[in-house]
């Protein structure tokens, strides 16, 4: 019931109706992980000069597979290739008139509601890194790799079962608030670029079995155990779909023939491909890391 109530706004929110309340659900999700990460991060107590130190990158660490592999599963779940549509078709929810002031004011609150997501996104994954090492990796508990061993061990570690009650909250709410995106995301795609239409069951039934099935396939054929590399997984899957989804955006956003005045100024066309670049070669680095492991 909760479901389909929650697929009617999102249909309703792309028409043009209730899309601010829409804005709001979100809003209310990322702020219950990110209120849901701080406190467990004050439980925990985390040593900041250490965190600190960790931010200074790192070559020799990205060298290895294993670390550069976690670190691109990180890129593809903070940007998520899906939403660079899913922003890109928000805009014109804002657009109330086409003059140019109009335009212009819509581009600027997409800019903002895109480097603010952004920014959460990665505060919350780094959230997840300093929660993971504090918690366990600097107690000793270096054996915990899986969600559910995280959850049982948080309340003895911490001290507090507020601890483990906080994390399933926030993890509830970042499962929400993905298939909310990438529902989305779907319906902007096939309705804007496909032309195609279907009736609302058919999309329910058809997204419920392309995202529960493979992942059941593989908790079936790799056992309970399997979550945890399946979620990484995926996110490194994402991260391989970024380059596909940057390069027709940064050269239709770069057109002036296509964007006007809005089209990218030199500077940002030229950090727009810089970042293209880096996320392709790593991408590309892990690949034949992976092939070199496999065949070796």
């Amino acid at each position: 019931m909760i479901l389909t109530a929650f697929d009617t706004l999102i249909v309703l929110g792309l028409k043009g109706k209730n899309f601010r309340d829409l804005e709001a659900i979100m809003l209310g999700l990322i702020a219950t992980i990110g209120v849901g990460y701080i406190v467990e991060l004050a439980l925990v107590k985390p040593h900041w000069p250490a965190v600190a130190a960790g931010l200074v990158p790192s070559l020799s660490t990205l060298s290895e597979r294993e670390p550069l592999y976690l670190a691109i599963g990180i890129l593809g779940a903070t940007v998520m290739p899906h939403n660079l549509y899913l922003h890109s078709s928000i805009v014109q929810t804002r657009v109330v008139k086409r003059d140019t002031k109009s335009l212009a004011s819509a581009v600027g609150l997409s800019r903002l509601d895109t480097i603010v997501s952004l920014m959460l996104a990665l505060l919350i994954n780094a959230a997840i890194l300093i929660l993971a090492a504090s918690a366990f990796h600097a107690t000793g508990h270096t054996q915990v790799t899986e969600i559910e061993d995280a959850y049982k061990l948080l309340a003895p570690i911490v001290g507090s079962g507020l601890a483990a009650i906080l994390f399933a909250v926030t993890l509830f709410a970042s499962g929400q608030s993905s298939t909310f995106t990438g529902t989305i995301a779907g319906q902007v795609i096939m309705e804007g670029f496909l032309r195609l239409k279907i009736p609302c069951y058919q999309r329910r039934l058809i997204t419920r079995v392309l995202a529960l099935v493979p992942a059941l396939i593989g908790v079936y054929l790799m056992g309970n155990g399997a979550v945890g590399k399946l979620l990484v997984a995926s996110q490194v899957m994402l991260s391989l779909q970024l380059p596909f989804a940057l390069y027709p955006l940064i050269r239709m956003t770069s057109d002036r023939a296509l964007m006007g005045q809005f089209a990218n100024a030199p500077h940002m066309k030229l950090l727009a491909w810089l970042l293209f670049v880096v996320i392709s070669a790593a991408n590309i680095w892990l690949v034949v890391q992976t092939a070199t492991d496999w065949f070796a």
